[in-house]
């Protein structure tokens, strides 16, 4: 004889409406659904940032102040060993200014990249037993990526305050436009890497060595002077610059590093940032749409 619960269990659920394990559409009207799903979501999207952060410091003493203390170790570090060791702050004026902006915009970048790829592997258990947009998972990694950023740059404008080289004018416009494209990239790459994840576990681990090589490629520890002395007006120069991190970084020091004001940049470095802005944004549509289409078969991947 048959449980009246279960009986009447089953009876709602046929009632029920039927549901796709993902989102369908075309290239366009799927992704609008996707982002009316995502917005419709934006508390579960805030708790999961909320979660994020208090996973990651769960049962530390200090809580979030290791947010600051990794970056600050890692600049004590470099200002040592390549500031005065190897004679880097004889070249560039304001070293811990200068080596604190980039460390900031590389740490933003390859939190939201190294992060969002096991996002979704992380959260098997959710994925598995309830259906709700699986973006939310990689998106909830750059919420927390961005409120470390922000804490960085609380101790970066105590430094340029303290320093009398508070930065003003346009000079500003650069902080805002380097932030969008680091986003742009970061959650673009994200996006499709956990997707792809999913299917190889190997990409985790090839993800923290590509990020390792990619640091060295953008002038974080050396300046942009060195480059252009090296390999100026070459094609390397230009494969150098059409990396958008590199960009990146350069313009968070035009904004922020106000000693090397008259230190050379690439020509033309706004005109770079809105192209590489423009790509990015190409390429986190069509990283949504790779990530919709592998989203069908990730509860039974998992």
């Amino acid at each position: 004889m048959r449980n009246p619960e279960a009986v009447a269990r089953s009876a709602r659920l046929r009632e029920e409406p039927w549901q796709a394990s993902a989102p369908s559409g075309g290239f366009v009207t799927g992704t609008i659904r996707s982002i009316r799903e995502i917005f419709g979501r934006r508390e579960l999207l805030a708790l999961l940032v909320r979660r994020e952060l208090k996973a990651r410091y769960k049962d530390s003493s200090l809580g979030f102040l290791w947010s600051l203390l990794r970056p600050l170790s890692i600049l004590i570090v470099y200002y040592v060993a390549i500031g005065k060791f190897l004679g880097a702050e004889r070249a560039i004026p304001d070293f811990a200014i200068y080596i604190f902006t980039g460390l900031i915009v590389w740490q933003l970048f390859q939190e939201i990249v190294s992060s969002s790829t096991g996002s979704i592997v992380g959260n098997a258990g959710l994925v598995r037993k309830v259906y709700l947009p699986r973006e939310v998972f990689p998106l909830s990694t750059v919420g927390s990526g961005l409120f470390n950023f922000g804490t960085q740059m609380v101790i970066l404008a105590a430094a340029v305050i303290i320093t009398d080289r508070v930065p003003t004018g346009s000079r500003l416009w650069y902080l805002p436009l380097s932030l969008a494209v680091v986003l742009t990239f970061g959650t673009a790459i994200g996006l499709a890497l956990a997707a792809v994840n999913v299917y190889l576990r190997d990409v985790q681990y090839l993800v923290e060595i590509v990020l390792t090589i990619l640091f060295w490629a953008s002038p974080i520890v050396y300046s942009w002077r060195l480059v252009q002395d090296a390999i100026g007006g070459s094609w390397a120069a230009d494969l150098y610059l059409n990396n958008p991190v590199t960009l990146a970084v350069l313009g968070m020091q035009r904004a922020l590093w106000v000693a090397g004001t008259d230190e050379p940049v690439p020509d033309g470095l706004a005109t770079r940032l809105l192209v590489a802005l423009a790509i990015g944004t190409v390429l986190l549509w069509l990283s949504q749409r790779l990530f919709n289409r592998l989203e069908g078969n990730f509860a039974q991947e998992l």
